[in-house]
């Protein structure tokens, strides 16, 4: 196998596979970071580094993601290990991240509870950013604890518990002050799960029932044991879900209820306060 430079490698790969992917595996490859590239278009590859690229660029042509393959995936400016037991951290969940930051005070502690948390990305991104809250983080699959507690020890995070459970059966008698998710909600017939990246991410993490709808109607309606008064949730959901989230939160008894857009102008994020049944009779008195 010939030598190649940097240059003439990005360029045989685009054939494939779209530049940015290229550039991230060849970035992986060679252990630098994005201006290197830039910087050094002559610097020849080793034969192994030629090798490592290429099969790594025919895996990507057959739809594997990229943060698999490199096992690693940017996520609101900290680098989080993935593995194919957790969904890929994408950026519209980045403003989930913005809405429950303008709801947790810097300055005092609070109790964070993340259910489905996967790779840890949103439980650990908010621990990192409110070092005074406790962020509890649930997910149902072993694999996902594993990946999220090495995220948690790699950012050195103490304020972060990471449980194996059953949405809310590992926080039985406990309340909190936020309750975020970006649970499954994608309706098991979508056509989107045998295209693209979707077809290699965890099918657990991805697919609920009733129409995509069952795991966050499920949240929602348990939600209000677990919150303290004027407690709130936050929820991402599917591109076509929102009046119906608006709806179950209304249902539920929750107030101020909102959806969000993301940066492409879908509704993205839904929730709302929950003020409490003792509260509410406390101001009738």
């Amino acid at each position: 196998m010939s030598s190649l430079t940097i240059f003439e490698a990005l360029r045989q790969s685009r054939r494939n596979i779209a530049d940015i992917d290229a550039r991230m595996l060849l970035q992986y490859v060679l252990n630098v970071n994005p201006a290197y590239l830039l910087a050094h278009p002559e610097q020849k590859l080793t034969t192994e580094q030629t090798q490592a690229f290429y099969l790594l660029t025919d895996r990507r042509a057959l739809g594997e993601p990229v943060a698999y393959l490199t096992g690693r995936r940017e996520f609101y400016s900290l680098e989080f290990n993935v593995t194919p037991a957790v969904l890929v951290p994408r950026p519209e969940t980045e403003l989930l991240i913005d809405l429950a930051l303008a709801r947790i005070p810097p300055q005092r502690p609070c109790r964070i509870l993340d259910l489905g948390t996967g790779s840890g990305a949103i439980a650990l991104t908010l621990a990192k950013h409110r070092p005074l809250a406790e962020v509890t983080a649930v997910d149902v699959s072993a694999a996902a604890v594993v990946v999220a507690n090495a995220n948690a020890a790699r950012f050195k995070l103490r304020n972060v518990r990471v449980i194996e459970a059953d949405w809310f059966e590992g926080v039985i008698g406990e309340s909190f002050d936020l309750i975020v998710s970006n649970p499954p909600y994608v309706a098991g017939d979508d056509p989107h799960l045998a295209q693209g990246d979707l077809r290699f991410e965890p099918q657990i993490a991805l697919v609920a029932q009733g129409e995509g709808l069952g795991c966050i109607r499920l949240i929602i309606g348990s939600a209000p044991a677990h919150l303290v008064p004027e407690g709130s949730l936050l929820l991402e959901h599917g591109y076509d879900q929102a009046e119906a989230c608006r709806r179950l939160l209304r249902e539920a008894g929750f107030t101020e209820v909102f959806s969000h857009p993301d940066l492409a102008g879908i509704m993205r994020v839904s929730g709302g306060w929950f003020r409490s049944f003792r509260e509410e009779a406390a101001k009738m008195r």
